[in-house]
């Protein structure tokens, strides 16, 4: 697997954040066909990358309530 160089990554909350800055992650766009997600709380952490279609179905599921509870 080839790593990404993301010490450029522009990062940008979730819609659904926290506005007070808990429980956020933010993604980096820009690096198809991935999506690098990081947690905001901890910006040095690790960073998962998913593939973009796979992230794509996630968000759906997220915003029609398919995932349950």
């Amino acid at each position: 697997m080839r790593s990404l160089d993301l010490s450029a990554a522009s990062w940008r909350k979730s819609s659904y954040s926290n506005p007070d800055g808990g429980e956020c992650i933010e993604i980096s766009d820009g690096f198809a066909p991935v999506v690098p997600v990081r947690d905001s709380k901890n910006p040095h952490g690790p960073i998962l990358a998913f593939a973009a279609d796979d992230w794509s179905s996630f968000v759906s599921a997220v915003k029609d309530g398919s995932l349950g509870a």
